[in-house]
């Protein structure tokens, strides 16, 4: 886990990078959709999570979020079953 937890971060790293890069593009200086600072917003409370050795847990049930979701979804907070309990 400790190795997908690495990527993920670096993964989100970038993908923040790129919003912020993109956000400053707009008129004004930060102009994000709502989107985009959800985005945001879930990648920064992704990153907290890996920093405090939370990754790969889900928020609902404290059970395992698994491997290829966590590769699809490095934000993912919630394992498949309880996203789905949550729609």
């Amino acid at each position: 886990m400790e190795l997908l937890a690495r990527e993920a971060q670096e993964a989100l790293r970038q993908r923040s990078h790129r919003l912020r890069a993109r956000a400053s593009l707009g008129v004004g200086g930060l102009s994000f959709t709502q989107a985009e600072a959800q985005e945001l917003r879930d990648i920064e409370e992704a990153l907290t999570r890996i920093a405090h050795g939370e990754f790969g847990r889900c928020a609902r049930c404290g059970g395992a979020i698994g491997r290829h979701r966590l590769r699809a979804v490095p934000e993912a907070r919630h394992c498949l079953t309880c996203a789905a309990l949550a729609r």
